[in-house]
């Protein structure tokens, strides 16, 4: 059996791509049972025509079509749409895709914002213009994939881990849905815990935590959030590990950003962090600030404009 696969990228920096290669020899037995018709990134397949004489987007038919990046622009709306219309099942690949990624922190700021930050106050040229002449016109705000499009699969990751690509596509390829991490980065993370009351107050990564060294077992270094630190850890999906399990920025002695979004679909990270911490008696008011709790799941309406929410409130 053979399955097609159609891979797309919209608002992304092809990071999903690379972990598909990063499947190494693994990749040549996808190739046996699974035909890419259609990747930008690694082959060459116009949106209309090889010519360019086609009238609108063709994208050919697929049995899976894998959607990397988040939707940011009316074309990126054209190309999801067209993978929806074409393909049997989507995958949203990747954190941008599934909650917006890094791009989405974007959304604090109106559309109308960015433009005179970028083409106003810091050009060279202070009568610059928007440039708009044969591009697409930007959305008011970066939007996950199933913000345009009903999505079957979410892959979550920057980047998902090519263990987890690989098991995904065989099991579509055997008719089996793919089974993914559905604990938390704590629930995987081997580090030692006190327990509740342990945290007293929260700082920035800037210093080194304490532990034995590289070699110390990571069962016998603390916990990064009860030394303070702050860790995504109990709000974030795991799976950056891949099969290894073991989250990787803690394998590194690092505290989790939260890269692989919520840990439930529809979670919110800054507000379940918040929760977090205050059960645990800290401050909130002693937080520099909470916007970067968001760093990867700004959309969904989770990070607004300040301007806006400003009016909506008045």
């Amino acid at each position: 059996m053979t399955v097609k696969v159609a891979s797309e990228w919209l608002n992304s920096c092809s990071g999903c791509e690379i972990s598909v290669l990063d499947m190494g020899e693994r990749l040549l037995d996808v190739l046996k049972v699974a035909d890419f018709v259609h990747l930008p990134a690694l082959m060459d397949h116009k949106y209309y025509g090889q010519l360019g004489d086609g009238g609108h987007i063709d994208i050919p038919e697929a049995d899976v079509g894998l959607i990397s990046g988040g939707v940011r622009n009316a074309e990126h709306v054209k190309v999801a749409e067209e993978m929806r219309q074409k393909c049997r099942i989507i995958i949203a690949l990747g954190t941008c895709a599934t909650h917006g990624g890094i791009p989405s922190l974007a959304n604090s700021w109106t559309r109308e914002e960015l433009f005179d930050r970028y083409y106003t106050t810091e050009t060279t040229d202070p009568q610059a213009a928007v440039p708009d002449q044969g591009l697409p016109e930007i959305l008011e705000s970066c939007k996950a994939l199933d913000e345009i499009i009903p999505v079957d699969i979410y892959m979550p990751g920057c980047p998902p881990h090519p263990d987890h690509i690989f098991s995904a596509l065989v099991a579509l390829v055997q008719g089996r849905t793919p089974e993914l991490p559905g604990k938390s980065v704590c629930d995987t993370c081997p580090t030692r815990r006190e327990g509740k009351g342990a945290l007293s107050r929260v700082r920035r990564f800037l210093k080194a935590p304490h532990y034995g060294g590289a070699d110390e077992p990571l069962d016998r270094m603390r916990c990064l959030l009860e030394q303070g630190f702050m860790c995504m850890g109990p709000v974030t999906r795991a799976g950056c590990g891949g099969d290894a399990v073991t989250p990787r920025c803690i394998s590194a002695r690092v505290p989790c950003r939260g890269c692989y979004g919520p840990v439930r679909p529809d979670g919110n990270q800054r507000l379940d962090m918040l929760n977090a911490l205050a059960s645990n008696g800290v401050d909130l008011n002693s937080l520099p600030e909470s916007v970067s709790l968001l760093r990867f799941s700004g959309a969904h309406g989770r990070l607004r404009p300040k301007s806006v929410s400003q009016k909506k409130e008045a």
